[in-house]
């Protein structure tokens, strides 16, 4: 890193600060405004938001970790969420809006009622504002750790107490809360807007300048094909493949979207469409999304993971390649750029976490518990959950080693409610208990999973383990136990009007549903086609 490099980094950083400050007094007013930017958030910003959000500087190490274990179609680990996030634009996004709600966890005593539903509420609320939240957030900080030393930043700094790691990553943090601290979801999506732009230029460059190197596409495939790694092309997993065993990608495809935590589109995706105008923007926002996702963003990376495969074969952790090619290839002044990118990918997404998991401290346990009303002591809360959240989340990555290996995991404990968190939209039978069951259930099993007395087993027969093992729980829990009250399931049916096994509520009520749940069906099928083909389209003009 020149000294131009670190003007642009500096420009960049004061910059963001600057915007965040600028927009201080939109989440200033009340915990409405902090949390979900006042409902007044444009979809084409919510969209970008959600893109930049999902775009952390891990992302570009794990694909790139990924290509050179799995090769190319390693990446249906997570090309395979793009069936649920279609199903959740098409489907769920308008009736997330039409609840209501400020977190998805609010949904939760709408839906249920009873003592089990304000546990549960409580339970996950804190679940996914701290531990697993801390994690998520923490693995990005790995992340940044990873780039900072593979860059050699660490020995460009003075000599300093304690851990230079720390030090390097201290003050791109400060920047993040206080403009995140100051602004709430506004500054968040406006930085994340220009920060998603900036991070997907970096990436662009980094495979320009390494293809260049290694002489254009065609000399990099005939390279991979001439050492041997000619399957790592492949856009799907052959039968033969050892790599990527065909029951792992079978489980990508047809378990692991349904069965995960955030089959009906998670905390963080459901603040950003509950932050738009109406239904109808909450749903562009989610398409949007699903496009800048998976169609534009996945294969700058993966032509760099299959460039390193090339160039630096044989890497004992290969989630560095993407940094070493970074430092090999950019000269001064695109250095800096490139990592002012990476920087934007981790800020957006670290300021996206802290928002959201304070959202739920706030909403769903200080306020749910103690009824408090005064915006200025719930603006205090906020602000200091935020803080308190980054620093949870620092220590807690001084624990990690591999990027990839604690997303497996994330996705693995997060395995089994999934299902139930789609059918309460859409069968009045489903449950608090049947929630409780799959939850519990799936967390025992994929934890057990990782004991040494199971030996190592597949990812894929673990998902399997994990989704049926849950369901065979929670749907005898569900028939054991009581259906949740009549007037419980009136009041979230007139709110929310869903299609689907109402018919007894219906009846009840008087009213019709608002939606054809088999129109958005076919609607989802066709969109969920249009981007996972988008995505292999693109691959296949480039790799052939």
């Amino acid at each position: 890193m020149t000294r131009l490099d670190w003007i642009i980094v500096a420009v960049y950083l004061a910059g963001t600060l600057g915007l965040g400050l600028v927009l201080a007094r939109k989440g200033a007013k009340s915990i409405t405004d902090f949390f979900v930017g006042g409902r007044a958030i444009p979809w084409w910003l919510a969209a970008t938001s959600m893109a930049a959000t999902t775009f952390n500087v891990d992302t570009p190490l794990y694909v790139a970790g990924l290509v050179a274990r799995y090769g190319v179609a390693g990446n249906w680990e997570w090309w395979s969420f793009a069936i649920a996030h279609v199903l959740f634009a098409i489907v769920l996004a308008k009736l997330w809006r039409r609840s209501g709600v400020l977190t998805d966890m609010e949904l939760t005593e709408l839906r249920y009622g009873g003592t089990p539903a304000a546990a549960l509420r409580v339970t996950r609320a804190f679940l996914f504002a701290v531990p697993i939240n801390c994690i998520g957030i923490g693995y990005g900080m790995l992340a940044m750790r990873k780039v900072v030393v593979a860059l050699g930043l660490l020995d460009q700094l003075p000599p300093l107490p304690g851990d230079p790691r720390l030090w390097a990553l201290l003050p791109i943090v400060l920047v993040v809360l206080v403009y995140t601290a100051a602004s709430g979801l506004w500054g968040v999506v406006a930085t994340d807007f220009l920060q998603f732009g900036l991070a997907i230029g970096g990436a662009v460059a980094v495979a320009l300048f390494a293809l260049h190197d290694v002489g254009g596409l065609d000399a990099m495939k005939q390279a991979l094909r001439d050492s041997g790694n000619g399957a790592a092309l492949n856009l799907v997993p052959r039968g033969a493949d050892p790599s990527l065993p065909f029951t792992t990608f079978f489980g990508y495809l047809f378990i692991q979207w349904w069965a995960f935590r955030n089959s009906d589109g998670g905390g963080m995706f459901v603040q950003r469409v509950a932050a738009t105008a109406n239904e109808k923007e909450a749903r562009k926002a989610a398409l949007g999304f699903n496009i800048l996702n998976y169609v534009i963003r996945t294969w700058p990376w993966v032509l760099v993971g299959l460039v390193a495969l090339v160039v630096l074969p044989g890497l004992d952790d290969p989630e560095l390649a993407y940094p070493m090619l970074m430092l090999r290839y950019l000269p001064a002044g695109a250095l800096g750029i490139v990592f002012a990118s990476l920087l934007a990918a981790f800020m957006s997404t670290v300021s996206t976490q802290v928002n959201w998991g304070a959202s739920y401290l706030v909403n769903d346990i200080y306020v749910r518990f103690t009824g408090e009303q005064d915006q200025r002591r719930l603006l205090r809360v906020a602000r200091l959950s935020t803080i308190a959240l980054t620093a949870i989340a620092a220590v807690v990555s001084f624990y990690m080693t591999s990027v990839g290996e604690v997303f497996r995991f994330l996705i693995l404990i997060g395995t089994g409610p999934g299902i139930v968190l789609l059918l309460r939209w859409f069968w009045w039978r489903v449950n608090a208990w049947a929630e409780i069951a799959a939850m519990v259930t799936g967390f025992v099993l994929a934890v057990a999973g990782y004991l040494d007395a199971f030996g190592t087993v597949p990812f894929g027969t673990l998902l399997r383990v994990t989704a049926f093992g849950s369901m065979a729980v929670w749907l005898p829990v569900m028939y054991l136990t009581r259906p949740e009250r009549p007037e419980v399931l009136a009041a979230f049916y007139r709110r929310v009007r869903p299609g689907g096994a109402w018919a007894p509520v219906r009846q009840a009520t008087g009213l019709g549903p608002l939606d054809d749940l088999g129109r958005d069906v076919r609607e989802w099928l066709l969109w969920t086609a249009i981007i996972l083909g988008g995505t292999l389209a693109v691959g296949w003009l480039l790799l052939r």
